[in-house]
């Protein structure tokens, strides 16, 4: 019996189909001939239940629809169950740059923004704001621009026994002066004053910073570090005030460990030393030309003062160029832009400040930025003009002084030099 369906038989098919060819020709394109269904055979022996019902095919096409992909230029597999017609999948939308680029830009900005403001808290808690100015009494009249008054102590607090050895400080009780300096901040560019320590100056009558009691004046003349050291921080802006008619804006003050830590933190300063020094006392040993030096020698270079032909005036030129680089240092992108060295430095110059109770973070930029200009040629540095000394104390040229105070509160360009 023939299991092949109605209209097929094994003449149908012929010598080569299913059963390879004896012909030396290559077989002709096979066409799918119409093939019509009628009602299944019978089974028979040895069938397997018989072959059901086929959907009728003409031209390829079933009568339900069905495509068979004959003769149609159809590949199979080409993602039918889609629904496609044509045998493709359908394309994915171009990407939207616009929108992606939108979004980055967002992420970013918001990053950055709450960067920032988290910054800015943190960086305020740090603040050490001890020193109260309203304790200070009989104030000259606020002139133009800033001026803050930046005190170097010669405070060991927070050195271990190690540390003062390592760093030839001593090991003292208390604090005193180690150096002195007035910034002004305007629109005729910075102008750094150091003051000597051993300034003659007048205590005059002031209000006890701890007792809160009047201490009548009685023009006693002493040296300008004592002021520091019979009552601190308001006593000494009290004496400056009185002495220079000069109005102080803000109180700035740095010890030892303080100076040293920020040193190390910014990762070092380079400076050019202008000739050899060596001093055994502050352990200063530097040969002349640039160099970067580490907090360690940074300290014993700012406190030399016995090796140097001008002793504490040319200790004081020393400490404006150093402070001067240490500003420009902290400001290059190399330190604020790595966020590794940028906290560190931050975080070593603000627990090691003492400033005014309304001293703010902009104002301590404003300071840092001035004593970078001044580094970069935008300002003026200069000791106090003085006019000679007496018995080790340093007295001041009055009249340079008025002017160069005249200048200051006005704002203008300072023509007054000193030594």
């Amino acid at each position: 019996m023939n299991d092949w369906p109605e209209a097929w038989s094994d003449d149908n098919r012929g010598g080569r189909y299913g059963r390879g060819s004896a012909s030396a020709q290559p077989e002709s394109p096979r066409v799918m001939r119409q093939v019509r269904r009628g009602q299944p055979a019978p089974p028979g022996p040895g069938a397997y239940g018989g072959v059901p019902q086929q959907p009728q095919y003409v031209d390829g096409r079933g009568s339900g629809g069905y495509d068979s992909g004959y003769n149609t230029g159809q590949v199979y597999g080409g993602g039918g169950g889609h629904g496609g017609g044509d045998g493709y999948a359908p394309q994915r939308p171009a990407p939207d740059w616009r929108r992606r680029i939108k979004v980055t830009v967002i992420t970013l900005v918001t990053v950055l923004f709450v960067t920032t403001v988290a910054t800015y808290f943190w960086a305020d808690s740090k603040l050490n704001r001890e020193v109260d100015l309203s304790k200070v009494i009989e104030r000259p009249e606020k002139g133009e621009g800033t001026n803050y008054l930046i005190v170097g102590s010669d405070s060991r607090e927070g050195l271990s026994d190690e540390d003062k050895k390592r760093l030839r400080t001593g090991s003292s009780d208390g604090k005193r002066t180690d150096s002195m300096m007035i910034l002004h901040t305007g629109g005729n560019g910075p102008t750094l004053i150091s003051l000597p320590r051993d300034s003659n100056v007048e205590i005059p009558t002031f209000k006890g910073s701890e007792s809160g009691k009047i201490y009548q004046g009685t023009g006693r003349q002493v040296k300008l570090n004592a002021a520091y050291a019979e009552d601190g921080p308001e006593l000494l802006v009290r004496t400056v005030e009185f002495n220079t008619g000069l109005h102080i804006d803000h109180y700035v003050e740095i010890g030892f460990a303080g100076f040293a830590n920020i040193v190390d933190a910014a990762g070092g300063v380079e400076i050019d030393i202008p000739q050899d020094i060596k001093d055994t006392k502050s352990g200063a040993d530097f040969r002349k030309g640039k160099q970067t030096l580490n907090g360690e020698e940074a300290l014993a270079f700012v406190r030399t003062r016995y090796a140097l032909a001008g002793s504490d005036l040319d200790r004081t030129k020393n400490q404006q160029k150093f402070l001067s680089a240490l500003a420009n240092q902290v400001a290059t992108p190399s330190t604020v832009l790595n966020p590794f060295r940028l906290y560190p430095t931050m975080g070593a110059g603000l627990d090691s400040l003492i400033v005014d109770k309304d001293m703010g973070l902009f104002d301590l930029a404003d300071m840092f930025w001035s004593m970078k200009g001044v580094s970069g040629g935008e300002g003026t540095s200069m000791n106090m003009p003085l006019a000679g000394s007496t018995g080790g104390n340093l007295l001041w040229d009055k009249d340079k002084v008025k002017q160069l105070v005249n200048q200051l509160n006005n704002d203008e360009k300072v023509t007054v030099t000193g030594d």
